[in-house]
């Protein structure tokens, strides 16, 4: 493994010779243009130690920010969304089944490079399998999305890994003392205070998942997505940079067992995003600062941001909004032990930095070997449907209609379930909800529903003041000015 320290420009500019490969290639579409993508780094240099951790952080951030072109590799002419080969199309651009973007930026912009999206910046999910679709954005072909931002994503993931093992740990240990004492074993599934369920486990070695609760039954937890369905910052890079830019990784095309084809969008480019590249873009969202709390300078509203913390724990919030939770190690790390088969899952390329020491400021707070994650959340996906409550804003896998026709990644019909919200960055994410559809803090409050319900008339029935100040601490979690 590799931990690496920020070095000199001078030094850097050093190493990086012969090691960064310029994009002097002719553009495969018979254009006078070059691609916009000024080089790409490959994984043995990383490795290596011949390209430092600034140096990655600033390549990931091109990978991020630029606008791809034809040159480049934009677009899958024969490739859908989801992975499947399809009959070849001059379709550059479908805004409901994609690509539907140039740059990663173009939609996660608010408040700077790596944050999230206005309504505008929507992006249309489901859509992608049944590449193209040009002419509805009704919700029986697609499912609008607002874009998340990323800021604090790196300690999100090693959170997930974190508590992935404590579960599976539990698991294994049931497992064993079943098969020894020759009886079905339950164990409750807990982490870092976090219930899970239970799970039982008989003599034979089978699982009965029935009683779990908010992950699934591989007890993999998936921090990432509103409904919590990618494993990693890599997982979700690879992935969207084909879905959403046609930019295909190589690992999940070119050296992906079930596919081999160096050119499986058959747009003339190959190696369009190399393993170093996936690995440059995975750390620099690894690496952007770690949101805060921003009080307000009038004296009032900053008496109510406090009084609000207490009240938000008071109509319990906090239940799932957990504020506080603990890492046991302070490093994040790439590739995630867990990842799908068509992401690096190559321990032996393990690349880490310390959250606390390295990336973009503020940072991660230190607590001994490891590190306090103040993000709100539990990381358990949490069903929010309340058909009394119709309209809500998670309304399309609230509808009848839709939960009978279109099942999600698990199978199960109109996922009604979502993971708990990220609230650290609740004060620069605005607009809210599944499709930021929302404009207030307190609309976003008012369309809980399901297990959230009762907090949620708990908020309802504090006279308005203490409402106000609920809002106010909420709007003081913020992602906070970089320190560079």
């Amino acid at each position: 493994m590799k931990s690496y320290a920020l070095i000199s420009l001078a030094i850097l500019l050093a190493l990086i010779v012969g090691v960064i490969h310029a994009q002097d290639e002719l553009c495969p579409a018979g254009l006078p243009e070059r691609p916009a993508l000024s080089r790409h780094i490959e994984q043995e240099d990383i490795l290596s130690g011949k390209l430092g951790f600034d140096e990655l952080l600033a390549h990931g951030e091109e990978l991020f920010s630029v606008l791809f072109n034809v040159c480049d590799g934009q677009g899958r002419p024969a490739t859908t969304g989801g992975v499947a080969a399809r009959e070849a199309d001059e379709i550059a651009f479908s805004r409901v089944s994609a690509p539907d973007s140039n740059s990663c930026f173009s939609c996660h912009n608010q408040p700077r490079v790596g944050g999230g999206a206005e309504f505008v910046g929507n992006v249309f999910l489901l859509a992608q399998h049944a590449d193209p679709v040009l002419e509805t954005t009704a919700m029986m072909s697609s499912n609008h999305r607002n874009p998340l931002g990323m800021f604090g994503a790196g300690p999100i993931e090693m959170l997930a890994l974190e508590m992935t093992r404590d579960l599976q740990a539990l698991r294994e240990a049931a497992r064993s003392k079943a098969r020894d004492q020759g009886d079905s074993v339950t164990v409750a599934l807990v982490s870092k205070g976090v219930s899970f369920g239970e799970l039982t486990m008989a003599a034979d070695g089978a699982q009965d998942s029935s009683g779990i609760e908010g992950v699934d039954h591989d007890l993999v937890i998936k921090p990432f997505h509103q409904s919590g369905t990618k494993i990693s910052l890599r997982q979700f890079s690879a992935n969207a940079m084909n879905q959403h830019h046609g930019m295909q990784a190589e690992e999940r095309f070119d050296l992906n067992p079930e596919i081999m084809d160096a050119d499986f969008d058959r747009d003339g480019v190959q190696r369009e995003l190399t393993i170093g590249d996936i690995t440059a873009v995975t750390l620099f969202q690894a690496a952007l600062g770690t949101p805060g709390r921003l009080l307000p300078a009038q004296p009032e509203r900053h008496q109510d941001a406090i009084r609000g913390e207490a009240l938000f724990d008071q109509i319990g919030c906090t239940t799932c909004h957990v504020p506080e939770l603990r890492l046991e190690s302070r490093f994040f790390s790439d590739p995630n032990p867990f990842n799908p088969s068509n992401t690096l899952t190559d321990m032996s390329q393990t690349v880490r930095f310390d959250m606390t020491e390295q990336g973009q400021e503020p940072r991660l707070e230190r607590d001994g070997a490891g590190a306090i994650l103040r993000a709100f959340t539990d990381l358990k996906r949490h069903s929010l449907c309340d058909p009394a409550d119709q309209p809500n804003a998670i309304r399309f896998f609230c509808n009848e209609t839709l939960r009978d026709s279109r099942p999600d990644v698990n199978g199960r019909h109109g996922s009604e379930f979502f993971i708990t919200r990220k609230l650290w960055d609740v004060g620069s994410s605005a607009p809210y909800g599944h499709r930021g559809d929302l404009t207030t803090v307190s609309e976003a409050i008012l369309m809980h529903g399901g297990e959230a319900r009762a907090a949620r008339d708990a908020f309802t029935e504090l006279p308005f003041a203490d409402q106000r100040a609920v809002v106010e601490f909420l709007l003081s979690l913020q992602v906070l000015p970089a320190l560079e």
